[in-house]
């Protein structure tokens, strides 16, 4: 299920890959600088679940770095360049054979070039996608918000700080349209603590629920590329 744990020998021939993408990136003082990479890495664990003995899919190693300029002013951001990032995906597909993109970080030049790759994603920005997921993710006021915090919270609730996560008060920006206005950093945008959304109504059962749904996508998705 997950190929960094298998033997050699136990590699399964003609499986499907998937890729988790994320980003090392502020997301709030309450959430992990991992949230994106988790979240992909919780995503493709479900999907595999669910396809044993139906479809042979192996979860690569997943890339935590990605394209992530926007949180630049804070500490432990680490991004890398467009190149870079369709170079390591294009290599990494040519090594594997059949490649499914599994992303979790939003930043416009991240999904540009994923798309721009040719190769099957997961990709919840498109609206057929967004409309299944919750009303925080659609509202575009959602990084390291409910929607985000609920999916660590159902993986890794011990990277949460809770005490700072409940202190926080709702923050609405319109993150997309802020991008179409040319603010592309945090701090542009009014992000001064690196969060938008309710971070403090996040919940694990929502968590759960929300990769359940999320799960959903990529399991279609892997049906649709093995047949």
């Amino acid at each position: 299920m997950n190929l960094g744990e298998l033997a050699y020998p136990d590699v399964p021939g003609g499986a499907v890959h998937l890729l988790p993408l994320g980003a090392t990136e502020p997301h709030g003082p309450h959430a992990p600088l991992s949230t994106d990479t988790l979240i992909s890495v919780g995503i493709c664990e479900r999907a595999a679940k669910r396809l044993a003995g139906e479809i042979a899919v192996l979860a690569l190693p997943a890339m935590p770095y990605g394209v992530t300029r926007y949180g630049s002013a804070f500490p432990g951001t680490v991004s890398i360049s467009e190149e870079t990032l369709r170079s390591l995906v294009t290599e990494i597909a040519r090594s594997v054979g059949t490649l499914v993109l599994v992303n979790s970080h939003f930043e416009p030049e991240q999904v540009e070039i994923l798309r721009s790759t040719g190769l099957p994603l997961l990709d919840l920005t498109r609206r057929r996608n967004a409309e299944r997921l919750t009303e925080e993710f659609r509202s575009g006021s959602c990084h390291a918000g409910r929607y985000e915090t609920s999916l660590v919270l159902a993986d890794r609730p011990d990277l949460v700080h809770a005490e700072r996560m409940t202190a926080l008060e709702e923050r609405h920006v319109d993150m997309p349209a802020a991008i179409r206005e040319g603010r592309t950093d945090f701090l542009a945008m009014g992000m001064d603590e690196a969060y938008c959304g309710a971070p403090a109504e996040s919940t694990a059962d929502e968590g759960r629920e929300t990769f359940d749904t999320l799960a959903d996508m990529l399991v279609e998705l892997i049906r649709e590329v093995a047949a």
